[in-house]
């Protein structure tokens, strides 16, 4: 199955509401890691969607290779278990979606960097250990722990894309916090979205 919808945006950029939209839609979803209830394939259960991305791009050339029963990723970075991908922020992996996947639609969910800032300081130990700690492109280890250096960090990840995407008609950036939001990825999908709402937020760790 050919990608279809890939959201470039950072975590705690309402990503687990994008996919919950797209199911709704009628969409298969990849939401940064493969549930065993999503699939048949095995091979597939319990997978995080970097290193999916990563194998297939890296063994194939296709970074959609390994998510075949899938059509849409809506998180795809990985900063867990020693292990820090950052596919958004990878031109020649981008480049290689599009290439491989004609016609696919790339998104980039985003907020206010310093609302951002915050989610992310307030999620787990994110802000406070995994990004100081890590290694992730225009972050190096050792910084991310203020609010300054995680806002010059977003700031940074959203000019990059609109730079390599600048012209092209195959990317949506928006603002989770629109109240037009919805309507706009509607529109860019060309496909009705029967659902927008708000889950897994700080205050909610648990919603699905």
């Amino acid at each position: 199955m050919s990608l279809r919808v890939v959201n470039l945006g950072l975590p705690k950029t309402g990503t687990t509401t994008l996919a919950r939209a797209l199911k709704m839609a009628g969409f298969k979803v990849a939401d940064h890691r493969v549930r065993p209830k999503q699939t048949t394939v095995k091979s597939l259960h319990n997978q995080y969607v970097a290193e999916l991305l990563y194998r297939g791009y890296f063994e194939t050339g296709d970074p959609g290779a390994h998510l075949d029963p899938f059509e849409c990723v809506s998180e795809i970075s990985l900063l867990r278990e020693g292990k820090s991908l950052w596919p958004q922020m990878d031109f020649g992996l981008i480049e290689a979606i599009r290439a491989h996947h004609p016609g696919v639609k790339f998104l980039a969910s985003n907020r206010d960097p310093f609302q951002l800032s915050q989610s992310m300081l307030a999620w787990s130990d994110l802000g406070v250990a995994r990004l100081p700690q890590a290694a992730i492109p225009g972050l190096p280890e050792g910084y991310g722990e203020t609010t300054k250096q995680r806002e010059q960090w977003i700031t940074a990840h959203y000019a990059h894309l609109r730079a390599i995407f600048a012209g092209r008609d195959d990317f949506l950036e928006y603002d989770v916090a629109d109240a037009d939001a919805r309507d706009r990825i509607a529109a860019f999908l060309g496909v009705p979205l029967p659902w927008w709402g708000r889950v897994n937020s700080n205050s909610n760790k648990k919603a699905s």
